[in-house]
């Protein structure tokens, strides 16, 4: 599994839509159906932070390092629950 599949999967189970990641984080919209089109593994590591920290999970985890459930099920950091 590329590691843009598993950025988009925690998405989807979190009912996160790439447009409110892309506004809250900087990161460019676009990007996020790029990888819905073409799955990667070669992402910059600072949107790899970025999407770390506004998850709530580590970048271990978004690069399938590891599959801590623990890891995975930590509060989001950078998600307000009444803008989902």
């Amino acid at each position: 599994m590329e590691h843009s599949d598993i950025i988009l999967k925690i998405l989807a189970e979190r009912n996160i839509t790439p447009y409110r990641v892309a506004k809250d984080t900087g990161i460019s919209h676009s990007l996020f159906n790029l990888w819905k089109k073409k799955p990667t593994s070669n992402i910059y590591s600072g949107n790899l932070v970025l999407i770390a920290d506004y998850l709530g999970c580590s970048v271990d985890y978004l690069l399938g390092r590891t599959e801590d459930p623990e890891v995975h099920q930590i509060e989001p950091r950078g998600v307000d629950p009444a803008r989902r």
